[in-house]
């Protein structure tokens, strides 16, 4: 053992074997952070909620060259045939961290490449002195989407799809993806992800809004229940320019959707929705960090989730307005629907104000299913499992309309339609 893994502990411990042999001082740099701080545990405040123990379980192996294509196809047509409209869509596909042409719909209308063709560079967006996610994976690194959409460009819609497909041995994955739209440029952009087997998708992802740009990003994860999912985003938006997001989490272990973004310049607005349907011992966090650092920005944060069994949700969101961020607009919201007594919700909004001419305000709302409205539809016949999940389905449903794209928002609604039946299936 070198010198290197005799340091390392805990989640990190699981990836030393790989650390170890990587080479390259923007990856050397990035392991030395991770040296100095390890993967966050339940002390650093950010992770107070969700541990990363899970991590700990197993060694995780770089993604071998080969891997069942079959399966993969298979992950893929699933995904492709909820909704006749994202059949056709452009596409980029990546399998266990790695672009694969063969299954992959290139777009048109905005420049397309890869990180693997790049040499690596560490963004001041997402730095691994700041955040140890993004130091493993600027260590780990393979490959990633990087696209360009030129000024005044519309390019349509485009899907952003991971596979994970894993044998016997547990795998790491750590794409790099990056988004940027010049001046008055729109893109429409649902990233899937779905997967088989023990692996760890650990994804970054920097994203750039120029200038009266507008930017729609619908995330779905369905990952399989042998997964742990930890996503991060930066985003910087300039002025008049639109992030509007929506996250749904489905699957996956453990999982965690984190977005740092920052309004940088005049009437920039962001939104940041999402919700989550969890069950038996699942782990969901969805966590924000929202800069205002200039006047008469709006920013929108709205989070549903549904937990059953044993299954735990997480919501951060934290909103920081600078001093100069006069006339801010702030919102956030977090309701959760238990309908289990093991279930469990952790909720933490937070405001940070240094200006003095703001509206800012956040809420958290905690119950059940409503008795009175339950004995309502059961008295004109509905049978109780099916009136539970009218319930429920309308509860996530008003969460479905924030996705500002109407394709991606019927493509979400479609594909809990799924979920829901699968749930049943396995009651």
């Amino acid at each position: 053992m070198n010198a290197i893994s005799k340091d390392m502990s805990g989640p990190l411990s699981s990836f030393a074997q790989r650390l170890n042999d990587v080479e390259g001082a923007e990856r050397q740099a990035a392991i030395g952070a991770l040296l100095r701080t390890g993967l966050p545990d339940r002390h650093v405040e950010a992770w107070k909620y969700t541990s990363l123990r899970p991590l700990s379980a197993q060694e995780f192996q770089a993604p071998p060259a080969q891997y069942d294509a079959a399966q993969a196809k298979s992950l893929l047509d699933n995904l492709l045939s909820q909704h006749d409209a994202v059949q056709t869509l452009p596409r980029i596909v990546f399998v266990n961290g790695r672009f694969v042409k063969d299954l992959s719909l290139l777009p048109e209308g905005m420049d397309v490449s890869f990180f693997s063709q790049k040499s690596l560079t560490v963004d001041v967006q997402a730095s691994p002195d700041r955040d140890p996610l993004v130091a493993l994976n600027t260590a780990l690194v393979e490959d990633g989407a990087i696209l360009h959409v030129a000024k005044g460009v519309d390019a349509g819609r485009m899907l952003l799809i991971s596979l994970g497909v894993a044998g016997d041995t547990a795998i790491s994955f750590h794409p790099r993806h990056s988004v940027v739209l010049e001046e008055g440029a729109r893109l429409c952009l649902l990233s899937l992800s779905a997967g088989v087997g023990p692996y760890f998708h650990n994804p970054v992802t920097e994203v750039t809004v120029g200038e009266s740009a507008k930017l729609y990003h619908t995330t779905l994860q369905t990952e399989g229940m042998q997964a742990i999912a930890l996503a991060t985003t930066y985003v910087q938006v300039a002025g008049h320019g639109v992030y509007n997001s929506f996250a749904l989490g489905l699957g996956s272990l453990l999982s965690r959707h984190e977005v740092h973004a920052r309004l940088n310049a005049p009437h920039a607005q962001l939104h940041v929705n999402g919700a989550q349907n969890l069950a038996n011992h699942q782990v969901g966090d969805i966590t924000s960090v929202i800069t205002h650092a200039a006047s008469d920005c709006i920013s929108r944060q709205t989070v549903r989730n549904v937990l059953d069994g044993h299954a735990r949700g997480v919501f951060q969101g934290k909103v920081l307005v600078e001093q100069v961020a006069q006339k801010t607009d702030g919102y956030q919201m977090n309701q959760a629907l238990l309908l289990s007594e093991n279930a469990e919700i952790d909720a933490k909004p937070e405001l940070e104000i240094y200006a003095d001419d703001v509206r800012c305000s956040h809420g958290a709302t905690v119950g059940a299913l409503d008795d009175d409205q339950l004995f309502y539809m059961r008295s004109r016949g509905v049978p109780e499992a099916q009136a539970r999940h009218i319930l429920i389905a309308a509860f996530l449903d008003e969460a479905l309309s924030l996705i500002e794209d109407e394709t991606a928002q019927e493509y979400c609604r479609a594909m809990l339609a799924i979920h829901f039946s699968a749930e049943r299936k396995a009651a």
